[in-house]
């Protein structure tokens, strides 16, 4: 039977053969880098679907249409999958009715729904496994138990019941397990069960393996009633047991069919039960695995000895012990050791205790000192990192050493080797533990930091809106000037990813990090230092202005316009003029702003960089010329300035080498937009050729995107126009045709895609 990827029973309990001990953290890792299955995206689009895809009942609830019918694995998915998402509710539970789907399998996790959407929804199917791990408290044990109890095939043929973390009525009596005489499996790790209730469990024919970590049981006396057919046995941090240790050990060596015994406990409780139970000779003949981790005064040479004695031994746990560092936990064959020795012993805790968050802490703790230096690519530790954070989201040491770990294992190129999901996982746990903490600094630089990745950064899927706002708030707190310029060059990244109207919700950020971004870069121009901040503060404000009126506005409100002129006047670089004249241009689109650029001393350094050496200062000066010439309202009385412009911006543009040409500073936008205004301009026909020659040079450069832009905006027709228009530049027509000869070349079939008709 295969049984729920379950930590409290599996593979803690259960123990694998030697060939499949490899397997799970393999597949794991081959999934991470595999495309989704069409099964779960077919899955996906069905659950945001939902409401669309459902009808509603009288009482709001949702049903599938009639002739749906789901056979039973992709049923057992389907539900996971919304748990998953936390798309189980009342409301939608209700589609589980009926017998359009076939469940085996009910695995309800964290889900928030009541005993009565639980029972009316699951407790009429033919189930053999239930995990109904930490359900909200409107689903309680009793309620469970009894409607799983209600089903009479249920009660015979239920083979595995997950109750940890599970809530009990303070006032609830006993609980009554005793109905389901199918069951083999049951875990209650962390629930309010008592002694009494082990005795009633205690009596299920077919039970062989029982989790009572974390419970209020006093006496394991209880046990002894099913000595003969008991296998695991989970019994990590009994903190309530009055029973002495001669009485506990002759409890256990009662069950002489144990095959994995876990008696490990928190290491500051300093309790010595596993060095008096290695000690025994008579105890555990069949046992495999044994957990004593987190116990004191053990020794290598006393597990060494119990284990010689036992030669089937396969695992033993040895996390937060003396014991583990000889060599013959690395020399003996078949033995795995959950423990701190190697990496090998870690990576083995980590995917043991993964719902224990005192062991978690050790094991990654012992994960990131092992990894400070190494520098080998591991993604199945790291997904071991991320259940490690998903498992614990509200213990700060937990996910403090996480993230730092996430860190060593992700730095300086590791990141490249890594599945994009699992990056993706990674980060978005991150931020969710930056929401969780809001005021502990040092978890907030390892997010920091871990942004800094370029993998990261540019291809991994995660909340960019969210973390622009967490960045910008950053960037604002004047911290070291190493912080400082991680935080602008991750600033200056995410600005160009956001959409506008994102960037225009930022808002109060927004405002502060432009301030701020004007700030350094005044502060670098007065101390006459062109260091990589500077270019990345330039880059940050260039971005964020890009098609953001909101953004613009703030820049010219804290006297960027005069700070921007002192840094043509201080710097000549090429690197740094562009993106100074980068950002000019985003003014120069804005209508309401353009005309703060018509000053002496802006449109003097505008005029001489035209005439630049470097291509691409020279064509963001033009395209400077072209926004703010096109209008002719911001040139009342200025008709021999403007037209001195143009005839310069013409001359200019004729020494310009072909639009494919390659420059220095790479050239992207985010819509074509701003460019439609000046296509259609006949009347200034070099106004008109420079958007041309701009979007030549780009769709040159980048045909899947652009070309895609141009019929998505409506560009299609515009260049058809200048093709056609009888008083069209013959420059500017040949340029639009060199356009749409690259839009064809780069569909081939051009005729099969939506397009606007060629009107010739």
């Amino acid at each position: 039977m295969v049984h729920f990827l379950h930590p409290g029973l599996t593979p803690r309990n259960l123990v694998l053969p030697d060939a499949l001990k490899d397997a799970p953290g393999c597949c794991v890792v081959q999934e991470e880098a595999s495309p989704y299955t069409l099964a779960n995206i077919c899955m996906n689009v069905l659950i945001a679907n939902l409401e669309e895809l459902c009808s509603k009942k009288p009482d709001g609830t949702l049903c599938f249409p009639e002739q749906w019918s789901f056979p039973q694995e992709i049923a057992d998915r389907f539900l996971g999958m919304m748990v998953c998402q936390g798309k189980l509710t009342d409301r939608t539970a209700s589609i589980f009715q009926g017998n359009q789907m076939n469940l085996k399998m009910v695995n309800i996790q964290k889900a928030k729904i009541s005993a009565a959407a639980f029972i009316k929804a699951f407790c009429h199917h033919k189930l053999v496994e239930v995990d109904a791990t930490a359900v909200h408290s409107d689903l309680p044990i009793p309620d469970i138990l009894s409607g799983l109890c209600s089903n009479s095939w249920i009660q015979q043929n239920l083979r595995c019941l997950l109750l940890d973390s599970t809530s009990v009525p303070q006032d609830s009596k006993r609980l009554s397990f005793g109905q389901l005489t199918g069951l083999c499996i049951l875990s209650v790790f962390n629930v309010c069960f008592h002694t009494e209730d082990l005795a009633n469990v205690s009596q299920l024919p077919n039970l062989e393996n029982l989790d009572i970590s974390n419970t209020l049981v006093t006496n394991i006396s209880a046990l002894l009633n099913c000595k003969d057919r008991l296998k695991f046995l989970t019994m990590h941090y009994l903190k309530c047991l009055t029973m002495t240790k001669p009485q506990i050990l002759g409890v256990i060596r009662e069950l002489q069919y144990l095959r994995h015994l876990d008696i490990s406990n928190h290491r500051q409780l300093k309790s010595d039960l596993a060095f008096h139970l290695l000690q025994q000779e008579d105890i555990l003949p069949n046992v495999v695995s044994l957990d004593i981790s987190g116990g004191s005064c053990i020794t290598d040479g006393a597990v060494e000895r119990f284990i010689q004695q036992r030669p089937e031994m396969q695992f033993v746990g040895l996390l937060a012990t003396d014991a583990g560092y000889s060599d013959f936990f690395t020399t003996k064959q078949g033995l795995r050791v959950a423990g701190g020795a190697s990496m090998g012993q870690i990576s083995e805790a980590l995917s043991r205790y993964g719902n224990r968050s005192c062991f978690m802490k050790e094991a990654l703790y012992r994960l990131f000192t092992e990894t400070f230096s190494m520098h080998v690519h591991m993604p199945a530790v790291l997904k071991l990192v991320a259940v490690g954070m998903r498992n614990h989201p509200m213990d700060l040491p937990v996910q403090f050493t996480a993230s730092a770990c996430a860190l060593n294992l992700t730095r300086q190129g590791l990141a490249q080797g890594m599945p994009v999901r699992l990056l993706s996982e990674v980060t978005c746990l991150l931020f969710k533990a930056l929401k969780n903490f809001p005021h502990y600094q040092q978890l907030q630089k390892n997010c920091l930091l871990s942004l800094t990745n370029s993998r990261i950064l540019v291809d991994v899927p995660f909340d960019r809106f969210d973390a622009a706002k967490f960045v910008m708030k950053w960037l604002c707190r004047h911290e070291n000037p190493k912080m400082q310029t991680m935080a602008v060059s991750i600033t200056s990244i995410l600005a160009l990813q956001l959409l506008p109207e994102q960037i225009a919700q930022l808002q109060e950020e927004l405002f502060m990090a432009v301030k701020e971004l004007i700030a350094i870069v005044k502060q670098k121009t007065t101390e006459n230092l062109d260091d990589v901040t500077l270019l990345f503060a330039l880059k940050a404000l260039w971005n964020l202005t890009d098609e953001s009126p909101a953004a613009c506005k703030h820049f010219i409100e804290n006297q960027g316009l005069a700070i921007y002129i002192q840094v043509l006047e201080n710097f000549s670089e090429s690197s740094v003029q562009s993106k100074v004249l980068g950002l000019l241009n985003n003014i120069a689109e804005v209508r309401e702003f353009s005309s703060k650029l018509v000053t002496e001393d802006v449109m003097k350094h505008i005029s001489s960089l035209l005439h630049s050496k470097e291509i691409e200062v020279s064509y963001f000066a033009a395209g400077i010329i072209a926004h703010l010439t096109s209008d002719k309202q911001p040139w009342l009385f200025r008709d021999l300035q403007r037209n001195a412009l143009l005839e310069d911006l013409h001359a200019t543009m004729k020494n310009w080498p072909s639009p494919s040409c390659k420059m220095s500073a790479l050239v992207t936008y985010r819509s074509f937009k701003s460019f439609y205004s000046l296509l259609s301009n006949f009347s200034q026909p070099v106004v008109q050729l420079w958007g041309l020659w701009a979007m030549c040079h780009v769709c040159s450069k980048n045909p899947s995107k652009y070309c895609k832009m141009l019929v998505e905006e409506g560009g299609l027709q515009l260049l058809y126009d200048i093709q056609e228009h009888s008083q069209a530049n013959p420059q500017a027509k040949q340029m639009a045709t060199s356009i749409l000869e690259d839009f064809r070349m780069h569909f081939m079939n051009y005729r099969s895609l939506p397009r606007v008709e060629d009107p010739s």
